[in-house]
């Protein structure tokens, strides 16, 4: 097995908004905002060589969407998914399976390209897996969550018959080396790969922890639709992973891929940070 870190580009989220109930006196110092208090986050992806299968977590938010689109959410950077994967010598036709966390349109927009006025997948050759749950409620979403969900990112992987669903168990075997961990206070049934790596435990955070600075316990996205629930699945996801010291590879970080944990005077902190390729 190999893991590859992917960036496919920057995009900014509001401050307030990507740390809840956190003053921004306090916030701002772990990620500066601009003039108009927005923040820069990465979009990591995740790619797992195992056998003969080439597993793309998430794809970032793709190139498909309007001018105004963007001029909300500012995408930025030079790394794009396809220059991602042909640094390391692969292309998006390699991919045979794209593993879906959740489908927020900065984890999933990359699915879908337009080609010609049609929509159609970004990895031809390749699964595209979710959840029933999930599904059930990107493609009849909420209004809190209506503008995240976006139609033309997720309708036209079911039409394209290339989506298979995981089971909704928590702890369920995906390959013999993945196992799907299942959270639902970000959104329903979001899915977290738990790898096992040359003897380490790897997580794929999502949006459990976009970053490092979201490790305390009270710093919690206002994008979560049950914050109450997110807190409870963070400080036992946290307790476990800093007791088994599992390493936690992060989606939105803007400049640290990796983290083992320590137990504090404070809590639960971030000890050691590396990159991906330092494993």
């Amino acid at each position: 097995m190999k893991l590859y870190s992917l960036n496919t580009g920057y995009f900014k989220l509001d401050g307030g908004a990507m740390f809840g109930v956190v003053p921004k006196s306090m916030w701002q110092k772990l990620n500066l905002p601009d003039e108009n208090n927005l923040c820069s986050w990465a979009m990591r992806c995740l790619l797992i060589e195992d056998g003969d299968r080439l597993i793309l977590v998430d794809n970032g938010m793709g190139n498909k969407q309007d001018a105004k689109f963007f001029g909300h959410y500012f995408l930025h950077g030079d790394d794009t998914v396809e220059r991602s994967l042909a640094k390391n010598g692969f292309s998006t036709d390699d991919i045979t399976d794209v593993f879906l966390t959740h489908l927020h349109f900065d984890h999933c927009g990359g699915s879908i390209k337009k080609e010609g006025g049609k929509l159609i997948p970004a990895f031809k050759n390749a699964t595209y897996w979710s959840n029933e749950s999930h599904w059930a409620w990107a493609t009849d979403p909420n209004d809190r969550e209506k503008a995240s969900f976006l139609k033309e990112n997720i309708l036209p992987i079911k039409e394209s018959g290339k989506l298979k669903f995981i089971d909704v168990v928590n702890g369920i075997t995906f390959t013999e080396n993945i196992k799907v961990r299942i959270m639902n206070g970000h959104t329903e049934a979001m899915m977290l790969p738990q790898i096992n790596y040359n003897g380490k435990t790897i997580i794929f955070m999502a949006d459990l922890l976009p970053s490092v600075a979201h490790i305390p316990i009270p710093y919690i996205m206002a994008y979560d639709t049950k914050p109450l629930q997110t807190l409870q699945e963070k400080k036992l996801f946290l307790t476990e992973a800093q007791q088994n010291d599992y390493i936690l590879f992060f989606e939105h970080d803007p400049l640290i891929e990796c983290c083992t944990l320590d137990l504090t005077e404070r809590g639960i902190r971030s000890r050691d940070v590396f990159k991906l390729s330092d494993v």
